[in-house]
Formats: C-alpha cells, structure tokens, sequence
C-alpha cells in the first residue's frame, strides 16, 4: 500500500510526520503524493482558526479527489474540543497523537468494516520522544525533536491543551540521534520544540545541556552547525546566553518570540517578560553575537489592545530591528482565557494592523538583507536555483543565491561574497 501526507504548523509537526512515516515505510508502505495514496495521513494544526480552516479544507480536497483511500487525521486539531467527529466527518481515522503510534492496527482494524474510528489519549508527562530515522538523498539539514508540551498556559494559546506538559529527550538519545545523523552525513541539525527553552526541566537538565552534548557529538564529523528552533524570552538566561556564545558550531539566529511589544498586553496575554527585559536580551545576544539575526512572532489585535498599545507594539518592534517577523492577528481559541476577554477586536481591524505590521517587518527585513552586502558568508548549499547558480543559507539563516556554484556543490559549505540584494535573497559569489 501507498502512504502521502499533508502536515500543517510548525517544525515539530513536521518532525512527527517524517517519524510516522518512517514506522509505515519500515512496514513495507511505499510514499507517494496525498492525490493518489491508498493512506493519506493529514497532521493537523491548531495554533489559529485559519490553521483549523485550513485542516477541514484539506481534509475535504482530499476525500473529494481522492474518494477510496483511507483518510486519517491526527495531530493538535483533533487533541482539543469534545466535537471531533462533528469536525472532521470526512475522516475514517480521527487519532490522537500518541494514538497514532498505532496507524497500522487502526488501518487493519479500519479494513474490517470501513467504519470509522476515533481514538484520542490525552498527553502524558511519561511519554517518549521518538527517534527519528532520515532516509533522504539530500543529507542538508536535519531536525531534532529535543522537547514536547507547554506548562507556560498564556492567556490565548491552546497548545499546552494540545501538546500536554513538557516533555525531554534524554541526552543519551539526543547523542545517538545526532551520530547517526553525522554518519548519514547531514551537515546541519536543528534542535526543536514545542517550548524549546524548556526542555530539560521535567530530567533535571537544562538547554545548554542538549546543546553542549550535540556540538560534542558532532566535532570532527560532516555535521558542522547546530540551529536552535524557537525560543521564548524568559529561558534566555545569563548562564543559557554564556553557554551558547562558547558553541562554535551554534548558528547565530535566534527566533525570540515577542507576542507584544506594549507591557500591558504581555501581562494581559500572561507573558512572562517585559519589554525591558526582552530589549536586554536581545543586546546581550547581540553582544555575543554580533553577526545574529534574531527573528521574531507578533501578534496584533489581542483582546482590548488600543490603538496606542498597538503603536507601542510597533515602535517597539522598529526599535528592535528584526531580520524577520511573523506577524499574524490575535485568533480566539475556545478553551483559553483570551477568547472570553472584553474587548475583541474587529475582524477589519485586526487586518489594519496587520497590514501596517507587516509593512513594518518587509522594510525590517530589506534592512538586514542589505545590512550582508559586502560580507563575506559561509553557505550550505542545498538546492540548484531556477536562474542559475545555487541557493543556500548562511549560519544567521540570510537566503543566498550564490550565481557561480554548481549542482555538484550541493550539501558543501562554501565561502561567499554578498554583492547584491534581490527581493528575498542575497545574491553573491564565491570567493577562491
């Protein structure tokens, strides 16, 4: 039989994806595109209405033009709400996360009678984090699974409802993991999680640990760089920020997630931070780290957010001067204090602000793309661009072009001169 999957969200999702799908093909399942797979397996986000959307759109797709397969859906979505079948009547399989671990006894028990299952556990604090296995032609980049859950519960996010309590890797098999990664000969290997900062906190460890353990693991092999996934503020220690300067193979790009930059929507959203304290953050970061990029998510539109706490949030933002944001309105999550908050904002104005944020964040991001030229940077070349050349990324994560490698250059880090900007990309050459 044939397996296709569509993930939606973040990396994390993305890992668990890779990982069922390496369990079906170790079964003896072949790959093959969502439109014509026997199985088709959707990993399903939560975060936003529109990522709810988006999951019963495909879901819909999917049984329409693709009508005889088994359809299953798994993921965040189905975690929460008591009306999963009401949701997703398209679904043969409706499974929760950890329930998914059993894909093949529910699609064997599925066969019997072609009626439909639903099997949803709740999270656990004692679950494991699996270990992925890559079977790839392209060994660029890898990531890592490190942490899962939430314990933070701020005022408008479902997730730690979807994810459950944090959970580690052990750095035992954090070490395995990263070897057999180096012997496959991945070059690059990020590090994610649900809330990566705290990871360690249900083992006794800390993040520096998984850090210091992966660039152990991967001196003198092909794996040269590390790359952290998101980051909340309030992880960020002083003794977090020394550890990781003294990495050489840590990446300088951080992705510090911000939310507000007003002090009184952070306490409304029960953020634990203020801007204060993530403006010194992001100094001392830059102080170890003078080349980083740091990226950021902002939200607009959270519930009795006015009109001067939204220009506080973006003056705040313009004084940061972020290599990137995500800039995405405030959405109600039923089953979290903000979706009952007075004061929500209209649907038209929440695009207003998103429309000015992000303006704020395309000029942000044309200033650091051209802030590279004359530089010159490390790239890992990953894939042969459609005018010509190769395109790759830098340690900060900055997109380069580079116009005179080769496709036989492809997973080799290279030297390049930064010349030019080109919408999206930097454009450079190599240096002999």
């Amino acid at each position: 039989m044939t397996v296709g999957f569509f993930t939606l969200g973040c990396k994390v999702n993305q890992v668990d994806s890779q990982t069922l799908a390496q369990w079906l093909v170790n079964a003896g399942y072949t790959r093959a595109e969502p439109e014509i797979a026997d199985v088709v397996v959707i990993n399903s986000c939560t975060v936003t209405a529109e990522s709810e959307r988006k999951t019963r759109q495909r879901l819909r797709h999917f049984r329409v033009l693709n009508r005889n397969c088994i359809l299953v859906i798994t993921g965040c979505a189905v975690q929460v709400g008591d009306d999963t079948a009401l949701r997703y009547p398209e679904a043969d399989l409706i499974l929760g996360q950890q329930d998914a671990r059993d894909l093949l006894h529910y699609i064997d028990k599925f066969l019997l009678n072609r009626q439909q299952i639903i099997s949803i556990s709740a999270r656990q604090r004692d679950e494991a984090i699996d270990t992925l296995s890559y079977e790839s032609d392209i060994r660029t980049r890898a990531t890592i699974k490190i942490e899962d859950g939430c314990d933070s519960f701020c005022s408008y996010c479902i997730i730690p409802h979807a994810r459950g309590p944090v959970r580690s890797k052990p750095l035992a098999d954090l070490r395995k993991e990263i070897k057999t990664l180096a012997d496959q000969g991945f070059r690059e290997v990020v590090l994610a999680g649900i809330n990566l900062g705290a990871y360690g906190s249900d083992l006794g460890y800390h993040l520096s640990d998984a850090v210091l353990t992966t660039a152990e693991a991967v001196e003198g092999t092909p794996l040269q760089r590390i790359r952290l996934g998101s980051l909340e503020p309030d992880c960020m220690t002083d003794s977090l920020l020394e550890t990781l300067s003294c990495v050489k193979s840590l990446c300088p790009h951080f992705h510090l997630s911000l939310q507000s930059g007003c002090d009184h929507t952070l306490k409304r959203m029960n953020r634990q931070y203020s801007t204060k304290e993530y403006f010194s953050i992001v100094n001392r970061l830059r102080t170890h780290f003078p080349d980083a990029a740091i990226t950021t998510d902002i939200m607009v539109g959270f519930p009795g957010e006015s009109d001067e706490e939204f220009s506080q949030s973006l003056a705040f933002a313009e004084q940061i001067g972020f290599a990137n944001m995500h800039v995405f309105p405030f959405s109600p999550r039923q089953g979290t204090p903000a979706a009952s908050f007075a004061g929500q904002i209209t649907k038209t104005e929440k695009k207003k602000r998103a429309t000015q944020m992000l303006l704020l964040a395309q000029t942000m991001r044309h200033n650091f793309l051209n802030s590279q030229i004359g530089k010159t940077l490390e790239v890992l070349l990953e894939e042969p661009f459609s005018g010509g050349g190769m395109q790759g990324y830098s340690a900060n994560y900055t997109p380069i072009i580079i116009s005179d490698a080769n496709p036989q250059q492809q997973n080799q880090l290279v030297l390049a001169q930064i010349t030019v900007v080109n919408e999206n990309h930097c454009i450079g050459l190599l240096t002999h």
